[in-house]
């Protein structure tokens, strides 16, 4: 009400010319009430009042500071009004709900933040922060959690790096399990650096050992990605052993969520490190006669036998034995591909009719279709255990001549996926036979290779196999096979012996074997960031096989999957690079090492690559891999490539397209099949092909019902194969189900 009735702030202002303090004092509290209405006015005497601010003898100076804060606040300088706000002290009232103390809040905790995360990034162990700054951020981070805003804290707790703050807001909340998850599910999605993930991961490992019920199953996955399996380990023993029968269901469930993300040498490192059962050897003792007996007594004394029985194991040792053989077989991989190889036979719906029709449609000599139909029936039967349409074909498959008869035998390892029990039982008669000759090396390299894909991830029992093959032939082709299907087998299992064997394929400089041996060291070494990538980059510059070179680039970049920052040095050499294959790599390194991310960072290196490499093919992957930093994300990538699916340049637009399909897919998203759409009619062949494969890939699963436009797309592949140049009539009938189901012009071959 006294702000209506004051017109103007010059007799205040005079008053700060005054001699006497508590008339300062005054016009300082009332120019502070009046500041919202006469800023404009108070903004000509700022000089003065910083001059009372800077005063040590003026005991107002907390005041002053406050008031010359407010007014460069309004005058848009917040640097300025940040700086005097804390030199206002606990005068900036970090509770009053104000658009003045919110804005200063939110620009104090980014530059705070922003702070703490140089310093941690240069390696520096106490960052230079202004204590007041800090004062005003733990006064806002206690505020928050006094007011029972935990989630808010969380949040600033982690950005501004104060893991301390962390743990006592998480510790301190109504519900610490739920608050727990909701950390986790931040640290995911919202921290960038995964060295300080770890950080975060740690600490909430240490709070959950802390409760008194501990969610082992949480612990376990943060123990994962800190890479401490023998963590995990200690704590499935403990479950296995105790004599609760829903601990052991506990141990199981956990074994059963960490094979899901198969981390193959982290499985296998936690079941070598689980104890061995304490049990009683089953063989009977002897008991020797006793000499000082005489032999009648002995011969008499039936009640005595020779042979004694050994005391029967603890039968809570029996127990742990029976719990354990299951759950080394759960971490092998085994009882989950067993339950998947069983539930994908039993809900097979696949329609071998469309493959008899594509047969039948497509030429004769036509090696390309002929190829294609092979990996449409192998796509269609993944995992499945189902080859009755090659068994019902075997004439028409044995057409498959080279590379494409190698492609076909491989198709039968998609097919067998997981059949690890009778995989190489399977694929024998393709196998190379020692001491027989006549096979092709086309079939006998397939085979390989598929062995490595029906037990891909999970090669315990096929690598040896693999290597005595790989080390018994110098056929070219074979080694190609060998390797590829050596590299599946032992994904990222990092074995140096393994790697040694590869490497002395690498360097027979064979085009076609060390292709496939750069491609499989990268396997091998994927996710370990090892110093072994920069021994193959210095491999791919000193060979002159364009082959080996692209193996090796996309080795390095498998290297480094999911590394993150950890791998920005080895990315910038690959990126900088003066042979464009090798640049290649380094997107697909970005890609991997960011993938799921949707790193801002890493998006804007592969945009600028995509508009400013001088190579079609750098370019190309450059958006293609766009596809894998957003897939954890899909909304966002039609809006990012949109502008380039409309590129001048052809490569452009098909790595747009494909990044559309890797990123949707499945979704069915709207968006994405709109930005599709008009590319399956574009003007470059290739780029219509890319286009027709992301389509097919965003509609995965998805049914008319939910987007009306399936039923014209399945229809123009229909058309597509059944001539391949459409009649009259065709495109009629094609153009009269578009409009029908769509009410737009159908899609164009």
């Amino acid at each position: 009400m006294a702000a209506t009735m004051v017109s103007s702030a010059g007799g205040l202002l005079a008053m700060l010319n005054e001699p006497h303090p508590s008339l300062k004092l005054h016009a300082l509290s009332n120019l502070n009430a009046f500041v919202d209405h006469f800023w404009p006015e108070i903004s000509t005497s700022v000089p003065i009042i910083e001059s009372l601010y800077e005063d040590e003898e003026f005991d107002q100076r907390q005041l002053a500071a406050l008031l010359v804060s407010k007014v460069f606040y309004y005058l848009s300088e917040l640097n300025d009004s940040l700086s005097y706000a804390l030199g206002a002290g606990s005068l900036f009232d970090v509770s009053e709900d104000s658009e003045y103390v919110n804005t200063l809040l939110a620009k104090a905790i980014d530059e705070y933040a922003t702070l703490k995360t140089k310093a941690a990034e240069s390696k520096i162990l106490s960052a230079d922060v202004d204590p007041r700054l800090e004062a005003i951020v733990e006064r806002m981070l206690d505020k928050c959690i006094t007011d029972g805003k935990y989630q808010q804290a969380i949040g600033m707790s982690i950005e501004c790096r104060r893991l301390d703050k962390l743990r006592e807001a998480i510790t301190k909340s109504d519900n610490v399990h739920a608050t727990l998850a909701y950390c986790m599910d931040v640290s995911h999605a919202f921290v960038n650096r995964r060295e300080y993930r770890r950080e975060v991961l740690l600490l909430l490992v240490k709070v959950y050992q802390d409760l008194a019920s501990p969610d082992y199953l949480n612990i376990c996955q943060c123990l994962m990605f800190l890479d401490q399996p023998d963590g995990v380990a200690s704590i499935l023993e403990k479950l296995l052993r105790s004599e609760n029968k829903d601990d052991a269901m506990m141990a199981f469930q956990i074994a059963l969520d960490l094979v899901e993300n198969e981390h193959q040498a982290f499985l296998l490192r936690v079941r070598d490190q689980l104890s061995s059962p304490k049990l009683k050897p089953e063989q009977p003792a002897v008991t020797e006669p006793n000499p000082s007996v005489s032999e009648d007594t002995q011969m008499t004394d039936e009640a005595q036998p020779l042979i004694a029985t050994v005391p029967e194991s603890d039968p809570a040792e029996v127990t742990y034995a029976e719990r354990l053989t299951k759950m080394k077989g759960i971490l092998s991989g085994e009882t989950s591909i067993q339950l998947t190889l069983q539930f994908l036979y039993s809900h097979n719906k696949s329609d071998l009719l469309i493959l008899k029709t594509i047969k039948q449609s497509i030429e004769m000599r036509n090696s390309v279709c002929h190829s294609a139909t092979i990996y449409a029936n192998a796509l269609m039967h993944a995992g499945t255990t189902v080859d009755t349409f090659l068994r019902e074909n075997l004439d028409w498959l044995s057409r498959a001549t080279n590379w494409a008869k190698f492609s076909a035998t491989a198709g039968l390892g998609v097919i067998h996926r997981g059949h690890l029990q009778q995989g190489r039982s399977l694929m024998a008669p393709y196998l190379p036979q020692s001491g027989a000759g006549g096979g092709s090396p086309y079939s006998e390299g397939g085979a390989l290779y598929a062995l490595g894909l029906i037990h891909a991830n999970h090669g315990e029992g096929i690598k040896q196999f693999l290597r005595d093959s790989l080390r018994s032939t110098n056929v070219e082709v074979v080694q190609h096979g060998a390797c590829l299907g050596l590299g599946l087998a032992a994904l990222g299992t990092a074995d140096e012996d393994i790697y040694e064997e590869l490497k002395s394929v690498l360097y027979t400089d064979s085009a076609v074997a060390g292709e496939a041996a750069g491609i499989s060291m990268g396997l091998l070494m994927m996710g370990t960031a090892s110093e072994k990538a920069s021994e193959m980059l210095v491999y791919a510059h000193e060979t002159q096989h364009e082959k080996i070179i692209r193996g090796l680039a996309l080795g390095i970049a498998l290297t480094v999957y999911g590394r993150e920052e950890e791998a920005d040095t080895l990315i910038e050499q690959m990126t900088l690079d003066q042979d464009a294959i090798l640049r290649y790599g380094g997107m697909y390194a970005l890609a991997l090492a960011y993938s799921g991310t949707a790193n801002n960072k890493a998006i804007r290196q592969l945009l600028h690559f995509a508009v400013s490499d001088v190579s079609d093919d750098v370019r190309r992957t450059a958006v293609l891999a766009l596809g894998f930093v957003l897939y954890s994300d899909p909304e966002q990538t039609p809006r990012t490539v949109a502008l380039l699916a409309e590129s001048y340049n052809p490569h452009v637009r098909y790595g747009a397209a494909m990044a559309v399909g890797i990123s949707c897919a499945g979704t069915g998203l709207s968006e994405a099949i709109s930005l599709l759409e008009p590319l399956t009619s574009d003007v470059t062949d290739f780029v219509r092909q890319g286009a027709l494969i992301a389509m097919a890939m965003v509609m995965i699963q998805t049914s008319e019902a939910s987007d009306s436009r399936v039923g014209a797309f399945r229809y123009f592949f229909f058309l597509t194969y059944m001539s391949a140049v459409p009649c009259q009539m065709g495109c009629q009938k094609s153009k009269q189900v578009g409009l029908a189901q769509t009410g737009k012009p159908p899609f164009h071959l």
